[in-house]
């Protein structure tokens, strides 16, 4: 029999949760790795005092009592290996495994046992559930019931929040208070948080980046409490995994980072991380509220009664002999800049990367732990949008991949001799050189193997680049110069008609060359057959390169339009008010001399409240019943006289079409009616009677237009015109009759009547107008 067995696929239950973790019985202790949190709980043998085997649903589980009153439960055994594990336990822990039965009968009654730390429920001798204490929040006592409240736990699908628990009196010892006596056990081993006595140490106005702003940090025995201006938080120490000191870029700033699990909460917010930051330079000095005795015995040492130096090491000091966890410190990495981080951002935040021993860790926003034993690959990548910077991506087993993008080139052969050294596997585009797994176990590592994946990833994209780039220049009409050739293949500068295509060349060289000319032919369709199976590579190698991604609308994807809301009418009649309302208006004044110091909306949930106790409510229904019909008989009436109106407007709108249909006339063309205006004296000659009446509505129609008075000034003018015209007409008549192209129409015109007028169209009698203006 070897000296340690390993279980790989064994869960622990904590808080309703079952963490999936790495059991491993050695010769001299027990030692269990969480998976999720990298969290190693290690116990020797030598403090095992019972260890019993228990049937459950799924499998079997194996629960250690320690001497100190600790239990640890782990599931998962099968049926098979308890043989192996009885003996194992036997020859190196010197204690026999117990098989204990379970009670099934599903009784409510029983007799409840304190052992160690946890709380067993018996039925008939036989266990049938077990509480642990550890997850007990609060506990509270009335009359013959103790009730336990339990800490809730985010990972677990269903959560036990609250257990009561009936403690009848003993009937043979009446003076016997039971139910103090359960409540004290509870209470003695109940992970309660409780502020008793003088605070260890209290540290005010420290800066926090997350949960961000200013505590005052309050140390107590057994856990810590941050004071802020809005919010308070109280950590158990058994929460805190680990401590980091990690030193900032510019060398003038410190973070001090604790983790956490389970994380505290603000609402819907979780805090996994608390981030403190302090300078450098700043010192102080502190005196711990601890006795000697306690500084000996509880710290075995490792603070005294009177601390100063610098700011962070004196908190880190505390924090690390109270919580009992060690602090990490960077080691041996050195970035370009001989800093132990490098500046990078993760998602939209920029933040410091830590390649420490065991992990990575991003600070600050948002802060992330990455363990080695997690990471499954990592991989180097272009970055996007420049080449002065590169993409580190860490993906882990559970599927996460986070990418640290923006890292300078510079940092590139830092980060991969880091990475080599810790046997972590490099992630290379053609899936060959990957390095062996990071081991996961609980010690132990693999050889180092020198490969740069980086590089051969850019060689491999350059030859790419640069065959696609050759083979997109070349072209089908592109050949080799041949000396046997004829000189018909090559077009004289001085020639007539030479040849423009291949198929003219090929035509001559048929007519002239013999059977070698045959061969060379063949040679020649082969060469440009493969030219062309290489140009549809190329494109195809081009077009996957270039490719880009459509994204499917999903239906149901598009936006839908929002619905316009239809416009109020101010002159509606107002809606009645409910009865509530009616009593509130009556009854507000009163309430407000009641309660002066209620604000607006306290006072309407203190009338609501009132609403609800009020039994009578009679009054008010009739008067929101009356106020109603009231608002149904004005709104009918308001419906009616809008139909009216529509109605009006409808008819004056018809009446004023027809109006302007007969209003409007067609137009002439002006080539119809300047020719019209032309003739001689015919049909358009009208008598003064008619112009008179007519001339009126013509000017009308014409326009559309008021026509404006005859003024004295008007007619005077036009009488100068008249007398202008007449002196003009024997001159006109004369010149006439000398020009040889003069027609008859235009001779006409001089021989007009003077009382007598010529009606044009509106067109040409508004041209006219201003001609002769």
């Amino acid at each position: 029999m070897s000296d340690f067995q390993e279980y790989p696929d064994v869960v622990q239950e904590v808080r309703g949760a079952l963490n999936p973790g790495r059991l491993k019985l050695q010769s001299n202790s027990v030692i269990f790795k969480n998976n999720k949190t990298g969290k190693i709980d290690q116990y020797p043998g030598t403090d095992v005092d019972k260890v019993h085997w228990l049937k459950r649903a799924r499998g079997n589980c194996l629960k250690f009592l320690l001497s100190s009153g600790t239990i640890h439960r782990y599931d998962g055994f099968k049926e098979g290996e308890f043989e192996k594990l009885a003996a194992f336990i036997s020859k190196y822990y010197m204690v026999s495994l117990e098989k204990k039965d379970m009670s099934v009968k599903g009784w409510n009654w029983g007799l409840a046992n304190f052992t160690g730390n946890a709380l067993e429920f018996e039925v008939d001798n036989k266990l049938a559930f077990e509480v642990p204490l550890s997850h007990v929040s609060h506990t509270t006592t009335a009359k013959q019931e103790v009730t336990l409240e339990f800490h809730p736990n985010d990972d677990a699908a269903v959560s036990l929040m609250e257990l009561r628990f009936h403690i009848p009196p003993d009937p043979k010892d009446t003076e016997k208070d039971l139910v103090q006596e359960f409540y004290n056990n509870v209470l003695e081993k109940a992970d309660i948080i409780q502020a008793t006595g003088d605070a260890l140490a209290v540290f005010t106005e420290v800066q926090c980046l997350t949960p961000r702003g200013r505590y005052d940090f309050k140390m107590y025995g057994t856990f810590l409490q941050l004071h802020g201006k809005t919010f308070d938080y109280k950590i158990p120490y058994t929460t805190v995994l680990r401590l980091f000191l990690l030193p900032h870029k510019d060398g003038r700033q410190m973070f001090f980072v604790i983790s956490l699990d389970p994380p505290i909460k603000q609402g819907q917010t979780r805090y996994h991380f608390c981030i403190l930051l302090f300078n450098i330079d700043d010192e102080m000095s502190i005196e711990l509220g601890v006795s000697d005795d306690d500084l000996k015995e509880k710290y075995e040492g490792k603070l005294q009664k009177e601390m100063s130096g610098p700011e962070y090491e004196v908190i880190s000091r505390v924090f690390k002999a109270v919580t009992n966890r060690k602090i990490t410190v960077p080691g041996s990495f050195l970035s370009n800049t001989k800093s132990h981080s490098i500046s990078c951002s993760y998602k939209a935040a920029t933040g410091f990367l830590y390649p420490l021993e065991r992990g990575f860790i991003f600070v600050h926003k948002p802060p992330i732990h990455i363990r080695f034993d997690e990471v499954v690959t990592v991989n180097f990548a272009r970055s996007a949008g420049t080449n002065r910077s590169f993409d580190f991506d860490v993906e882990t087993k559970s599927g996460t991949t986070y990418t640290f993008v923006g890292i300078e080139k510079d940092e590139y052969g830092k980060l991969y001799d880091f990475v080599t050294s810790k046997k972590l596997r490099v992630k290379n585009i053609n899936g060959k050189g990957d390095k062996a797994p990071y081991r996961d176990d609980m010690s132990g590592s693999d050889d180092e193997d020198d490969h740069d994946a980086y590089l051969e990833r850019m060689k491999a994209e350059g030859k790419d680049r640069q065959s696609g780039d050759e083979d997109d220049d070349s072209d089908s009409s592109d050949e080799s110069y041949n000396p046997n050739e004829s000189a018909s293949d090559v077009a004289e500068e001085y020639d007539s008609n030479p040849p423009t295509s291949s198929d003219d060349s090929e035509d001559s060289e048929d007519q002239s060359s013999s059977e070698e000319g045959g061969a060379d032919e063949e040679a020649k369709q082969q060469r440009r057959k493969e030219k062309e199976e290489k140009k549809a590579k190329a494109k195809e190698k081009k077009k996957s390169r270039t490719a880009k991604t459509v994204r499917e609308k999903l239906p149901g994807s598009e936006k839908k339009k929002k619905k316009s809301k239809s416009k109020k009418d101010p002159n509606a009649p107002k809606r009645p008010m409910s009865a509530y309302l009616l009593w509130f208006n009556a009854s507000r004044e009163e309430m407000k001399r009641d309660n002066p110091e209620l604000s607006i909306t306290d006072l309407s949930k203190k009338a609501g409240e009132l609403w609800k106790e009020l039994e009578d409510k009679t009054e008010w229904n009739e008067k929101a019943a009356v106020a109603k019909k009231q608002y149904e008989k004005a709104m009918e009436e308001y419906r009616a006289e809008k139909a009216q109106a529509s109605e009006e407007e409808d008819e004056e709108s018809s009446k004023d079409g027809k109006s302007s249909k007969k209003r409007k006339s067609p137009k002439k063309s002006p080539s119809k009616s300047a020719s019209e205006s032309r003739a001689g004296a015919g049909a358009n000659y009208k008598s003064k009677e008619y112009i008179s009446s007519s001339g009126e509505s013509s000017g009308s129609d014409s326009d559309d237009k008021p026509l404006k008075k005859k003024t004295k000034k008007d007619e005077g003018t036009k009488e100068k015109k008249k007398k202008k015209k007449e002196k003009e007409e024997p001159k006109t008549r004369k010149s006439r009759r000398q020009n040889k192209g003069g027609s008859e129409s235009e001779s006409s015109v001089g021989e007009l009547p003077e009382d007598e007028e010529i009606l044009d169209s509106p067109s040409v009698s508004e041209k006219s107008e201003s001609e002769s203006d």
